[in-house]
Parts: C-alpha cells; structure tokens; sequence
C-alpha cells in the first residue's frame, strides 16, 4: 500500500472525507459529553504535521488494516504494544524499585497487535518530526537506521539472557540528552508538585483552587472515595515500597490531559502518604479509560473479552510493558465507567526534543529509544504474569524478520518517508475540514453546525 503525497483532486475529497470519518467514528461519544475540548484537541491538532500526527492515532490504524503488513506472521501479530508510539512519548518514571528509568511513558492506547505497527508509528513520527527540523532525508535515513538496528540488537541481546526484564535505561547506562534527563529527574520532589498542585491552610494540606479544578458534590466525593476504596483491591500483593496510608485529604475532578485525552473525565484524590508530614503527601490521578486506537482493527474477541473496561485494560497493559511498574498504577469503576489510577508522579520528566537540533546530538538519543522500545515489547510475554502472550517475544521477532534484518530496516525506512508524506498532505486536509465546519459537531469557531 503507497501512501502518495499529491493525489488527485477527486482522491483527495475521499481521503478528507475518510479523515472525518475516522476521526468521527473515534470521539464521537466523547465531543458529544464535551464539544469544547474536542474543539481545543482539533486546535493543536491543527498547528503542524507532528501534532495532527499525535492526535490521530485512530487514522494510523485505519491505514494499518488497509496495509499488507510483510513484517507479521502468527506470533508477531499478536504481542503486546505501547499502541501510539511516537517521538514524544519517552520519558522518565520512578520503578517500583525506586529507580528512575528512562522508557515508553504512556500507555493509553497499548493493546496487543503487530510488533511492526509500534516500529513503523515511531519512524514516521521521527520523520515529520526531522521534516520540523529541516534535517534532510538521507539524515532520516541514517537516524532510522540507528533506531533500528539498536532495537534488533537489543531484542537479540534479550533472546541470549535468561532475564530480560532486570534490564532498564538508568543512569548508569545511558549517555546524551537522555542521560540528561535521568540527571534532571533525580533533582525533582515531591514537595514541588505538590507546592503547584496543593496549599496548606492550619497545617491541612488541600488542593488549590484553580480554573480548571471542580468541587464535587457529596454524592459524586461518595462515589469517588468508593472507587478508591476498590482500586487498593487492584494492587498487586507486595507492591508498595514503602507502606501507604490511603485517607483521603481531599478530592477535586478536572479534565484529560493532552492532544489524547480530550474529554476524559478525571478526578485528582490528595492522600495522607507515606507519613503524616506534609511533605510527603501522595496525589492520584482518576482517568477515564477510552478505547484504544488498535483495538478498531484487532478483532480477536479472547483479546478484548480479558479486559473488564479500559481502566483495567490501561493498568494491564502498563504492567506488561514495564518490568517493574509504578506501585500506584490500579483501576477503578465510576458511575459503570472504567478509570485508570495512578500516581501524579514527581519523578517524571519527558524527553525534550526542542533542545535536539544537530544529528550527532540525535542519533545517540534515538538509538536509546531503540533500546527503550526493545524493552518495552520483550517483557510483556511468557515471563511476565499477564497470559495472553505465551510465547517469548524476541524469539518471536528474530524469527520473523530472520535473515532479511536489512531488508526489514530499509522497508520501514521507507515507510516512514512515505507515511510522513501522507500525513503532511492529511494535515492540510484536516485543517480545511476543520475550518469550514465539516466536522459534525464540532467547528473551529466554537458555534454549532448550521447555526
């Protein structure tokens, strides 16, 4: 499947009307419960190539289910992906070991389908992000090919150890910006999140009233002191480093966070901590689960039938991927509705590509995130105690990409020029729907349809 760049008018009326379908059939529930936020999502969305990118994950995959993918077979079909794997979804978090790790650091969408699928989302996602940049193609080329190789040697290196999962991108290993910002993690605190998130009145710690805090009413604080209640039963036994007390100080719901989460409710719970010393107080983050863009084209029923809702699914899909997740990282049910829980995390800090400009300061950070995705998809198999994966996953993919390792890397290659053409003219043609209101529901002036 090509993805040409310049089509033909009358081809290029089909593509835009697709996009809008795509995007419709993927949020319509959510820009019905909240216009607004889906009209400031479609905003960012608009300003460049990389945003709509980020904030399209539903169209990747539709392009995806339309592709003759040659890099699957029985096994690598079917393993566990972070689901929206692109340049900017690499950060720091604190491990259950109380390490700080360098990795994926988002797993919204992540679910399980084609290995290639995360591989090829990232080198596209690099090539409109370098297309930003002004780096030239032969520059891609050779930052992919770094990308790449490093993530087969690291999967081979997992084939040959008896424990891939005591592996970790950490201080001591790790070199350049991504070093640096291992650095910059170990300086944070959590007295400063909480000093921009709290405000202490007679020596009670409570969340400071900003814009876009609410105060619930008695039955909704009920029914989300209720959800915390049973998310402590989702926690692994022994999980906790340290013991926690779980009174709730305090309780306020907000709004999704990022391009992705448009519309999500979510609630903030403030607990006593680790101590009673105000400093040490603990803040969760309730989020609603939506459903994730993979999951519209893998329709193995066993798949989706292993999840209670999306809240349950997120925090699955999390542990999976990460050798040793964040403590905190549970579900919950809402009103019906499945959230995800987990820490607002001081001891997390994204990768910050505005810094990166010249490619001998690039090609070392992305052949770490090689090793970083590497990581990601080989410990969520036979070893780790989530089922549907019963198989070891490096195997898997050496086995599938065998003596054509060059082949592999040039064919992704090329899709990422080919797939980064096709979401640059895709740009364009969301940003005139958008402006000329042909988003049902939705317009760019904030009035509705036909008014």
């Amino acid at each position: 499947m090509a993805f040409h760049s310049e089509p033909a008018p009358s081809t290029e009326r089909h593509r835009q009307e697709q996009i809008v379908e795509v995007l419709v059939d993927a949020f319509a529930d959510l820009m019905a419960a909240d216009a607004g936020a889906f009209r400031t999502k479609f905003r960012k969305m608009a300003a460049d190539p990389f945003a709509f990118y980020r904030g399209s994950a539903c169209l990747f995959y539709a392009d995806m289910a339309a592709l003759q993918d040659r890099w699957c077979d029985e096994r690598t079909s079917r393993v566990w992906i972070q689901g929206d794997l692109h340049a900017e979804n690499f950060g720091t978090y604190m491990d259950g070991d109380g390490r700080i790790v360098f990795g994926v650091n988002d797993f919204d969408e992540a679910y399980l389908g084609h290995v290639s699928w995360d591989l090829r989302r990232f080198a596209a996602s690099f090539a409109l992000l370098a297309w930003r940049k002004a780096l030239g193609d032969g520059v891609i080329d050779d930052v992919l090919r770094c990308y790449l190789e490093s993530y087969l040697d690291q999967v081979t290196a997992f084939a040959r150890s008896d424990d891939d999962r005591s592996f970790a991108l950490v201080r001591e290993n790790t070199e350049g910006a991504v070093h640096e910002v291992v650095l910059a993690t170990t300086a944070r605190t959590r007295l400063s999140l909480l000093g921009r998130l709290t405000v202490v009145d007679g020596y009670t710690r409570r969340f400071a009233d900003h814009p876009r805090n609410r105060r619930l009413d008695d039955d909704e604080r009920d029914r989300v002191l209720a959800a915390v209640q049973r998310y402590r039963g989702t926690l692994p036994d022994g999980s906790r480093r340290r013991a926690v007390a779980f009174d709730v100080k305090d309780v306020v719901g907000t709004g999704g966070f990022g391009i992705g989460s448009a519309g999500l409710p979510a609630y903030n719970v403030l607990l006593e901590g680790y101590d009673q010393a105000l400093e040490n107080d603990v803040v969760l983050s309730l989020k609603q689960g939506n459903v994730p863009a993979p999951s519209r084209v893998v329709t193995d029923p066993a798949i989706r039938a292993h999840f209670e809702h999306e809240g349950h699914r997120t925090a699955i899909s999390q542990r999976a991927l990460q050798a040793h997740t964040s403590p905190f990282v549970g579900h919950a049910e809402i009103g019906g509705v499945g959230f995800v829980v987990a820490e607002l995390s001081p001891y997390e800090l994204d990768l910050d590509w505005e810094k990166l400009t010249e490619p001998e300061e690039i090609a070392p950070v992305v052949a770490q995130l090689g090793r970083a995705t590497a990581t990601t998809h080989c410990v969520g198999d036979l070893d780790s105690a989530h089922p549907l994966v019963g198989f070891q996953t490096e195997d898997a993919i050496l086995a599938m990409v065998g003596d054509r390792r060059v082949e592999f890397i040039d064919d992704l290659i090329g899709f990422a020029h080919s797939y980064a053409r096709r979401t640059r003219a895709d740009h364009r043609l969301f940003v005139d729907a958008f402006r000329a209101g042909q988003i049902p529901g939705i317009t760019s002036s904030g009035a509705h349809p036909g008014a």
